[in-house]
């Protein structure tokens, strides 16, 4: 159900991109939105008054990040009631992609409070562009776990799929990633993309097990930040010798009066897949018979 629409005396929260290197990056919008509201949200304000200084801008901010998040909601929104104009930053990079804010915008858009997002730089979109991945689907799947244990159990759920496979990681955990990569998932192409738009952007591009082996020969290439891009399965084909044990049971169940409904349900109880396409076969047989 769609919240209320907030009326023209209320305030309104802008969703700024920030650069995740190069200043240039900075829309033109968005560095006039920063001058022009009442307060910025900032995950790091400390990291945020950087950004200001370059601007020349003087705006008060307050902190906000995940151990306070739900505690600023009430306050922001007691400001935007009053009708001023807020702006949420991260570090770098868009809120909310594996950055604070989900809690808050959910919060004031459940309220009816006006959010506006002011689109700019994101590690993932960057990354995806430039490092030549099927992107007509991908699957950004955030930080993987910390532990080895977690890390290993998250790729063997995403082993199977077909989509390109986005990860953020960090310098100190690299090398495992990359080490449960080629134990998960073989020889299959991943891309790095480190230190986006800064001085040494580099895109590394091979097999886990390459890609770490040119690691311990070069140190240099584990430092900084890391968009994971990998290559997704292969579409899975199907077992010949299933489908000729599936259609040869479907035959024997029609033979006997089964309904193809049924015969379906029963070949997918049996030998496993999709009732549907079970259905699809068993009505082609019946056809031909």
């Amino acid at each position: 159900m769609e919240p209320p629409v907030s009326d023209s005396k209320s305030g309104v929260l802008y969703v700024v991109a920030t650069p995740i290197g190069n200043l240039e990056d900075l829309s033109p919008r968005a560095a006039r939105l920063l001058g022009e509201v009442a307060l910025i949200a900032a995950e790091d304000t400390r990291h945020t008054a950087g950004l200001l200084r370059h601007l020349g801008l003087s705006v008060p901010m307050l902190s906000l990040h995940e151990h306070n998040e739900a505690a600023r909601v009430e306050q922001l929104d007691a400001r935007l009631a009053a009708g001023e104009a807020l702006a949420l930053v991260s570090d770098a990079g868009t809120p909310l992609i594996s950055d604070p804010g989900f809690v808050l915008v959910r919060e004031l858009r459940a309220r009816g409070r006006r959010v506006v997002p002011v689109p700019g730089p994101c590690a993932l979109v960057a990354a995806l562009s430039a490092a030549g991945l099927p992107t007509d689907r991908f699957a950004f799947q955030g930080f993987l776990p910390a532990k080895g244990a977690g890390r290993r159990g998250r790729l063997e759920t995403l082993a199977a799929r077909e989509e390109t496979l986005v990860f953020y990681e960090s310098p100190h955990r690299i090398r495992d990633t990359l080490a449960d990569l080629a134990t998960v998932m073989g020889d299959r192409r991943v891309v790095l993309a480190r230190e986006l738009t800064k001085t040494f952007e580099t895109f590394l591009d091979g097999s886990a097990e390459a890609l770490l082996a040119r690691m311990e020969v070069d140190p240099d290439q584990a430092r900084g930040e890391f968009v994971v891009m990998v290559a997704g399965a292969p579409p899975r084909q199907e077992d010949e010798a299933a489908v000729v044990e599936g259609e040869a049971l479907l035959a024997a169940l029609l033979a006997e009066g089964v309904g193809v409904k049924q015969a379906a349900s029963v070949a997918a109880r049996v030998l496993g897949g999709a009732r549907k396409a079970w259905y699809a076969r068993a009505q082609a047989l019946k056809d031909a018979g």
